[in-house]
């Protein structure tokens, strides 16, 4: 039994502006080797991505950039099982291999909060967030260092193997199958949320101006599990922002449901802001590995 976990720290919103990756490689249930690696965005840090994890552009100015640091990353990860607590750290892969037009590497993705929704029945429908996860297998972390994100990851698929009886590569199946007590909700598809989405018992709220009517951004959130909110607090889970109020002034011209959102993540609610393009890439790779 082979995989590798990875986790990723962003500088701003964009999730292509990786500053530190975080890979932790297992076999045989045992931690094999770890990497903490910062990286170099060569783009703006905004203050509250580096209020979540520290790390500063003055931390990195001396650290190589994702082009440079490209083939490391790539021998540790190719033709390995590679799992991620969601899909973003995947997306932000992704996102910073195009953005230097690199050859995409070739690993099979596995998402463990996906196996956390089937191998926890309390975790099904909400909950299924690494530090939560780690709560109930008394597994303890630093949340958001890469590395640290990444050994947690790795202690859930390891849980999950052990309660279940699954396989690592039993699981790559098992995460296609219906979650067990889910059925679907009557009434709107397009406006009520999938239960059976990846993204089920999260709730986001858009802004700005977006590229799609709201409308249709709102039913493709309904379809990945996400109830749509109208105005931010503490309960939302997602903020989805317009790609140019994101990149207008580096960041600096903000809504004011924006604002709102930065100050309840400054004192602890956990929050993750999207520019419109990251959701819709989230969106993609949810139906994509459904």
């Amino acid at each position: 039994m082979e995989f590798v976990t990875i986790d990723v720290e962003t500088a701003n919103p964009d999730m292509a502006s990786i500053c530190q990756i975080g890979i932790a490689c297992f076999k045989d249930g045992l931690l094999t080797q770890e990497r903490s690696i910062l990286v170099n965005p060569n783009n703006y840090f905004d203050p509250i991505n580096v209020s979540i994890h520290g790390i500063k552009e003055s931390s990195v100015s001396s650290a190589l950039s994702f082009e440079e640091l490209y083939n490391d990353i790539k021998y540790l990860l190719s033709g390995k099982i590679c799992v991620s607590h969601t899909h973003f750290d995947r997306i932000s892969l992704d996102k910073a291999i195009r953005k230097h037009s690199l050859d995409p590497i070739d690993v099979i993705w596995l998402d463990s909060s996906r196996i956390a929704r089937r191998a926890w029945e309390e975790c099904a429908r909400k909950g299924y967030g690494l530090a939560n996860i780690c709560r109930i297998i008394g597994y303890e972390f630093k949340h958001h260092d890469a590395l640290e994100d990444a050994k947690a990851c790795g202690a859930i698929v390891h849980a999950a193997i052990e309660k279940s009886g699954i396989t690592i590569e039993g699981w790559l199946t098992q995460v296609g199958q219906p979650i067990s007590g889910l059925s679907a909700s009557s009434g709107n598809a397009t406006l009520e949320a999938n239960p059976e989405g990846e993204l089920y018992g999260q709730s986001v709220v858009f802004t700005g101006a977006l590229s799609i009517p709201r409308k249709e951004a709102s039913a493709m959130a309904a379809n990945i599990g996400c109830c749509v909110a109208t105005s931010v607090t503490k309960k939302i889970d997602y903020l989805v922002v317009g790609d140019q109020d994101v990149s207008r002034l580096g960041g600096k011209d903000k809504s004011s449901k924006h604002i709102k959102a930065e100050e309840l993540i400054a004192n602890g609610v956990q929050i993750r802001i999207l520019t419109e393009s990251d959701f819709k890439e989230l969106v993609d790779c949810v139906v994509g590995s459904s």
